[in-house]
């Protein structure tokens, strides 16, 4: 399986790019992540971290009054 990938690549020019265009996409993506968190308000992350254990029964009776 991988002979039919390797020789399909190495008819591509320039195909050593590619790695480094995907490690820089994802480093780039990742340093963007990190400074969403460091950055973000505490009360935000306090609000979206207990959504989970709210009950959702509550939040239908006041949608509905």
């Amino acid at each position: 399986m991988l002979k039919f990938v390797k020789g399909n690549l190495e008819n591509i020019d320039n195909v050593q790019i590619y790695p480094m265009i995907s490690l820089l996409i994802f480093f780039v993506f990742f340093v963007v992540l990190f400074y969403w968190v460091i950055t973000a308000k505490k009360e935000h992350i306090k609000e979206v971290s207990n959504i989970p254990l709210e009950d959702d029964t509550n939040h239908q009776n006041e949608k509905i009054l």
